[in-house]
Formats: C-alpha cells, structure tokens, sequence
C-alpha cells in the first residue's frame, strides 16, 4: 500500500473589505430585515381587516401616514447608496447620526404588540445591525496628515535672498 504524503492546503487570502462597503452592506441587511418583518407581520392575525378598515396600529390610513412611512423608510434605503458616494468626513458624521436615530425608531415597533418573540428578534437584530454601523462608523480609519518637508540649515543658506551680488 503506497501512502502519499499530505498535501499543503492553501489558505485563502483575506483581503481587508473597505468601511464603505461595510456600511453599504450593513444598511442593506438593515433594509431587509425592515421590509420583511412588516411583510411577515400580514401573517399575524387581524392584521389585514385592520389594513382593510384603514388601520395600521393605532394610525389611521391616510396619505399623511403612507408619506411618513415612505420617508422613514426612505432614509435607511438611501444609506446604502451615501454610504458609498459621500466623502469620508460627511460620510462618517451622516452613518453615525442617522443610525443613532434610528435606534429609537427601531424600538418603537415593540410597544404595543402581541406578537413580542417575533418583533422582538426583528429588533434585536435590527438594533445588531445598528451597532455595526455606529462601530464602523466610529473606527473609520484615519490617514496621517501629509509631513512638511523641514527646512535644513544648508537649504536656508542656499536661498536666493542670502546671496549677495
């Protein structure tokens, strides 16, 4: 019986995935957690005649509540996006204020509901991924500033104003 001798397995390079893209992944999952609690939220009992006798909690249907809802969800849909075009400085600022912001907003689902084992995971993995941003967010890595070249004895002997005609 021949043996042979184990061969060397290759790692796999793990290459470093930028702070925007963190980010932009984050707001994404973030997205989607979002849409799909209140999707499987139609499965809760009551919940569709509520919707078909005009109420959504304790909210009237209305234009005002489906604009609200819309520009709440907005902002989060559109933090995938700025945070991959905004410069660094604005883009930091912008992902930690608005994920701070919503920590409360992502609270508010639980008040009220019967259902809490099921909004309750949603939230906590919503607030998770709310973390995750605020911490990417604050540990955006820095550049040093730029050196200034220092100026030598021998160069300030050499400028133009310490020869003399």
């Amino acid at each position: 019986m021949t043996t042979h001798p184990p061969t060397p397995t290759a790692t796999f390079e793990d290459q470093p995935v930028p702070v925007r893209t963190k980010l932009a992944a984050t707001w994404t999952s973030f997205m989607f957690l979002y849409a799909y609690v209140d999707i499987l939220n139609f499965y809760t009992p009551g919940v569709v005649q509520d919707i078909l006798d005009g109420k959504v909690f304790a909210f009237d249907l209305s234009q005002t509540f489906s604009t609200s809802a819309l520009a709440l969800v907005s902002v989060p849909a559109l933090m995938i996006a700025l945070s991959v075009v905004l410069p660094a400085r604005a883009n930091r600022l912008t992902n930690l204020v608005v994920a701070s912001l919503y920590v409360p907003v992502t609270v508010f689902n639980l008040v009220g509901d019967s259902w809490v084992v099921f909004y309750g995971l949603g939230v906590a993995l919503e607030l998770v991924l709310l973390a995750l941003v605020v911490r990417y967010a604050w540990t955006w890595p820095r550049t040093a500033p730029p050196q200034r070249p220092r100026a030598t004895i021998a160069s300030r002997s050499a400028s133009p104003r310490s020869v003399s005609a």
